[in-house]
């Protein structure tokens, strides 16, 4: 049965891809995001790509009058919540930036929610909750320890859905803890876009291959893993979006708290990806190594057992595949949404 969702930050990266699919699955779709961190383009895209034709709204979801005039003229289901800001480094240098974003925002958007009568919400959240533990598998029941501002304005934002959840039983929200995201839609349209000198190293790697950037910087391979570098689990943006509306579902039919990790329980190494990356582009990626960087950790991975026990979900593409079509995207859009 078709649904009407709003989708904050839907023109953002995992956003995007998750609207195609809610589109795809015939759901209704209203987007808001203020493009502080996302153009207009991607929407123009996400209606190529689907054929489907759906409301962007500009706006930011601090603006309280905003977000109640657009609950006001909708009757919406549910709010996939995506818009915040993401940036690990810059959260450590501007921490008020991230709490007044991530956390107030997303409260003011919880009260307009609540006064609307509007009682589902999936939380975008994130792997880095759960800080640095001494062992590199983390369940959901891994002890919540974040160790940058980053991760704690997500912990917190948890514990206002749970708190909201205990004192409002009708309330069903789905915790969503993300590893590491990369790849692009297959049609090379839509993908990672980041703004300046990426953080991330699929995005880096893919703009090296074009001549972006000279050489990709390592940071550490001295770690106690099999080949030196820091292991990570990837995971390809359409499985992590395809999770999120499996989630979107289950809570449209339970009134649950859910908490659950999205990733492959398989992590790769930074050479690793190098080699599936040189493989997909035919390309050698030059780089070098550095000295480790404060607060990387040797190795991290989800155990995705749960997801797949509630949801039915596991992640299905390979780093293969996510190489592919981050290298589609990556030449298909060499200056991002720029060139449109």
């Amino acid at each position: 049965m078709s649904q009407k969702i709003l989708v904050t930050g839907g023109a953002g990266y995992i956003g995007s891809h998750t609207v195609v699919q809610l589109l795809k699955a015939n759901h209704s779709v209203v987007v808001l995001d203020n493009f502080s961190n996302s153009t207009a383009e991607v929407i123009h895209r996400i209606k190529k790509i689907t054929g489907s034709d759906f409301e962007c709204i500009k706006a930011d979801i601090r603006d309280r009058n905003e977000i109640k005039t657009i609950f006001s003229s909708h009757d919406f289901s549910c709010v996939i919540h995506f818009a915040g800001v993401k940036a690990v480094g810059e959260s450590e240098l501007n921490p008020l930036k991230y709490y007044d974003n991530n956390v107030l925002g997303s409260i003011t958007l919880l009260e307009e929610m609540i006064k609307s009568n509007v009682k589902k919400m999936v939380f975008s959240s994130s792997a880095t909750v759960y800080g640095n533990p001494s062992f590199p598998q983390y369940s959901e029941n891994t002890p919540l320890a974040p160790v940058n501002v980053y991760g704690r304005t997500k912990k917190m934002v948890e514990d206002v859905l749970r708190d909201l959840k205990k004192s409002n039983p009708e309330f069903s929200v789905a915790i969503l803890r993300y590893f590491n995201p990369v790849g692009a839609h297959e049609s090379g349209s839509i993908g990672e876009n980041p703004l300046g000198t990426p953080n991330n190293l699929m995005p880096f790697i893919s703009q090296v291959a074009v001549g972006k950037q000279p050489a990709l910087s390592i940071y550490g391979n001295d770690y106690p893993t099999p080949d030196g570098t820091g292991y990570r689990d990837y995971i390809h943006v359409d499985d992590l979006a395809r999770g999120h509306l499996l989630a979107f579902e289950f809570i449209q039919k339970n009134a649950v708290e859910l908490t659950l990790n999205f990733g492959t329980g398989k992590p790769y190494s930074v050479l690793e990806v190098i080699a599936a990356f040189e493989k997909a582009s035919g390309i050698t990626i030059p780089y070098e190594f550095k000295a480790r960087r404060p607060g990387d950790l040797s190795q991290y991975y989800a155990d995705p057992s749960k997801a797949f026990e509630i949801l039915g979900w596991k992640a299905i593409h390979s780093i293969d595949r996510m190489c592919e079509d981050a290298w589609r995207w990556q030449q298909k859009n060499p200056n991002g949404y720029e060139t449109s």
